[in-house]
């Protein structure tokens, strides 16, 4: 790989980077390296690169860094962060609007009541990008993500595009099947005209309740768990005793219980013990097996 990397750097205009600290680029602020560390400069560099990797090769794809652990011992593969690129937004017509996979949730929302499109409020809840959103259908305060795909764009290992109907994907609840080995660079999403006054309060109002019931100053990954059908996941853990239960530095947030925290210079180990800890803590005493929406990622010691 590093003879195959060091071919095809003078191709490349994105930065490439070798055994790149991911405590640097997740929030939960904690992981070990990436072998191969990739921020391209656009689609076509994105592409070359994709086409120049071994075909076996693992990659994990980087939005602003939520929902995603990296072991202490590494990922020992291809990272392509996406912050700061594909990012082009635009209203296509009446009612339908394009999307790169690096927008936010909250500039996607915002965008949307500015140019009096409602039904995209949701998104402001959002703690990522675009197209970590259109990979899990990501949801929040009542509304989920591919209820408003109409397209979307991918790339494949290849490097080379590809344009899919939203019927081409087997979609439920945080999970989304599709074309092997393709990923999402960007969406067309379809929203309802109406009063986008009333939009743009709404979003302020979501993100001011996230503010009150999320602990958004500390280093965690946003939800760590899915909510088990007619039911939530932080009401279980909360049931369970578990709100200020602590493994080293990780800790369940007293604030939400579906939080944990960095708290003091916690290990990914620690985080991912304390992950397991309340699944079988919850399982025990409120019969409820609680599935994981944080992706872990990076070989087990």
């Amino acid at each position: 790989m590093g003879a195959a990397a060091d071919m095809m750097m003078p191709e490349l205009r994105g930065e490439l980077r070798f055994n790149e600290p991911m405590a640097r680029h997740v929030s939960w602020r904690a992981g070990g390296e990436a072998r191969l560390y990739f921020v391209p400069a656009d689609l076509a560099d994105l592409g070359l690169l994709l086409a120049s990797l071994p075909h076996d090769e693992e990659i994990l794809w980087l939005g602003l860094g939520s929902n995603t652990l990296v072991r202490d011992t590494g990922f020992d593969g291809t990272v392509i962060a996406l912050q700061g690129i594909l990012n082009k937004l635009e209203r296509l017509d009446a009612d339908r609007v394009y999307a790169g996979a690096g927008v936010t949730g909250a500039k996607l929302a915002r965008f949307c009541a500015k140019e009096g499109l409602v039904g995209a409020e949701f998104f402001a809840g959002i703690p990522g990008l675009v197209g970590g959103a259109l990979a899990m259908n990501a949801g929040a305060f009542g509304g989920e993500t591919w209820r408003h795909v109409i397209s979307v764009e991918t790339i494949d290992r290849s490097g080379v595009q590809h344009r899919r109907l939203a019927e081409e994907y087997h979609v439920g609840y945080r999970r989304v099947t599709g074309p092997a080995d393709e990923w999402f660079t960007a969406a067309v999403f379809k929203f309802e005209q109406g009063d986008g006054a009333r939009a743009s309060a709404t979003v302020k109002q979501l993100l001011a309740r996230r503010a009150e019931t999320q602990p958004m100053g500390a280093a965690s990954c946003g939800s760590v768990f899915t909510n088990p059908p007619n039911d939530y996941a932080a009401r279980l853990i909360e049931a369970s005793g578990l709100k200020g239960y602590r493994i080293g530095g990780a800790v369940v947030s007293d604030k939400h219980a579906n939080f944990i925290l960095n708290d003091d210079h916690a290990t990914a180990s620690d985080i991912e013990l304390l992950i397991k800890h309340v699944q079988k803590t919850v399982l025990e005493r409120q019969g409820v097996m609680l599935q994981t929406e944080v992706r872990i990622v990076g070989g087990e010691r």
